[in-house]
């Protein structure tokens, strides 16, 4: 039926589901175990020449998942759909998927990914965006990189990255914005991005391609921050949408 319609048949692999077979054969759910598995049910499907098909080896644990998956890998050229099982709640389910996928994904190893989360279906596909755009598989839009809290912040970076992440919501530019709070890494960091501030006594250098264009209060650093950002969007030509600004801390 699948090859009548020209649909494409997932083979999927679960450390919850594994065959009793294989249980009994390996003692638990394996990387060997889910890789048997995997091998075994795309025979049945190529034994009647049914090529149109991918496969995904399942584990709540990121470490086995990312062996099984080299494994398939190893042993033949099939499409790989990249999963980490009952990853957990929305931030814990997030650190296992991004650690699992940056291993496989950045060596080339998977074709299409699913993030598993105990949150609402949207928040996993920002996060799977999200994974893609930071090993660069998807075009980047809007990044925040805003410093941590450290002593040697004059400003109060959290409110600056939120106020700035909130004016610019909805812009969907391939645009580095760098919110930083002291005089020490900030220059650098700003000078990196396409956007930037480092603040400091009680006023902000701003930054447009590496260049300082202006200082200002440290009360007008947000407005001019969005300002900025507008005026760049514009001249790139790119419109705004929907599209959720990405914030890194660190």
């Amino acid at each position: 039926a699948a090859r009548d319609r020209g649909v494409s048949i997932r083979i999927g692999v679960n450390a919850g589901s594994l065959d009793p077979r294989l249980l009994r054969k390996f003692g638990k759910a394996t990387p060997d175990a889910l890789v048997e598995s995997a091998v075994w049910e795309a025979s049945l499907f190529e034994q009647h020449d049914f090529h149109d098909f991918k496969i995904s080896v399942k584990h709540n644990d990121p470490v086995v998942m990312v062996r099984a998956y080299e494994l398939l890998a190893e042993r033949g050229d099939w499409p790989l759909h990249l999963g980490v099982t009952e990853a957990g709640p929305a931030f814990q389910g997030t650190i296992k998927s991004a650690v699992a996928f940056g291993a496989l994904l950045s060596r080339g190893i998977g074709d299409t990914i699913r993030v598993s989360l105990s949150a609402p279906p949207v928040e996993e596909v920002k996060v799977g965006l999200q994974i893609l755009q930071s090993l660069n598989l998807r075009p980047r839009k809007l990044e925040i990189v805003s410093c941590p809290s450290c002593g040697r912040a004059q400003v109060d970076v959290y409110t600056l990255a939120d106020e700035v992440t909130a004016g610019l919501e909805g812009m969907a530019v391939p645009l580095r914005v760098a919110v930083m709070g002291c005089v020490v890494n900030g220059p650098g960091e700003a000078r990196e991005a396409d956007l930037g501030v480092a603040s400091g006594n009680g006023k902000g250098q701003i930054f447009v391609k590496g260049e300082v264009i202006k200082t200002v209060p440290e009360a007008q650093i947000v407005e001019t921050l969005i300002e900025e950002a507008m005026r760049l969007a514009d001249e790139m030509g790119e419109p705004v949408d929907g599209a959720q600004p990405s914030v890194v801390v660190g």
